[in-house]
């Protein structure tokens, strides 16, 4: 069985025969890399204001602007910082109608292509290859049900591929946490609950891979 790394994934016949193509699955987790405790200082801070200046950064972990210039490019280079974008509100943008979509695919068939195009669609946000009985998790936006009738017949449900949906309308959304914040901010208080918070001094401790 051939696993795409950082995916755990159904162990149906249709998705073990045959070449699998990992293109799709490639960029979804890389290996573990070690950090210290002033990377995660840095990453905290950078997770409370993505915009903040390095002078600034530097300032609350007691280093020099250019040492902690080349900790952030370090950890740019690792993936462990992958980009820094603007959260969006897309209801007041007129896509408010989010749907969650169970996929089954077709005995037989190439799960990656059926991935791919799905990912292809513009209003899909995001595609997860899970276990139980589906085989993906699709989440998407709409404007109304009207659209998404649209989207279901003309387009998701004439990707190749695709045997049988479950479609789940989300009632309420409720604010997403910050949960990169969050789960850096508890690595930071495993290492040392007193001097965890940005701006302690402190020698920086050794974290092993995070896994």
């Amino acid at each position: 069985m051939i696993t795409p790394r950082g995916v755990v994934v159904k162990p149906a016949d249709h998705l073990t025969r045959g070449a699998v193509e990992l293109g799709a699955f490639a960029a979804l987790q890389g290996p573990p890399v070690g950090v210290d405790q002033t990377d995660l200082q840095i990453l905290v801070l950078l997770l409370h204001d993505a915009r903040r200046s390095v002078r600034g950064i530097a300032a609350e972990v007691h280093m020099s602007a250019p040492a902690v210039a080349e900790r952030i490019a370090r950890l740019e280079r690792q993936g462990v910082v992958r980009g820094y974008r603007a959260e969006i509100d897309w209801g007041r943008l007129g896509y408010g109608l989010l749907v969650y979509i169970r996929v089954t695919g077709v005995q037989g068939s190439e799960q990656s292509d059926t991935v791919a195009e799905l990912r292809h669609l513009p209003e899909v946000e995001q595609v997860e290859v899970v276990t139980g009985d589906s085989d993906l998790l699709v989440r998407l936006r709409a404007r109304d049900q009207q659209h998404l009738r649209e989207l279901l017949f003309e387009r998701v449900w004439k990707i190749s591929g695709i045997q049988r949906t479950e479609t789940l309308l989300c009632l309420g959304e409720l604010p997403p946490k910050s949960f990169d914040l969050e789960l850096a901010q508890s690595l930071l208080d495993q290492i040392d609950p007193d001097r965890a918070r940005p701006g302690g001094k402190g020698t920086a401790a050794e974290v092993g891979p995070l896994v």
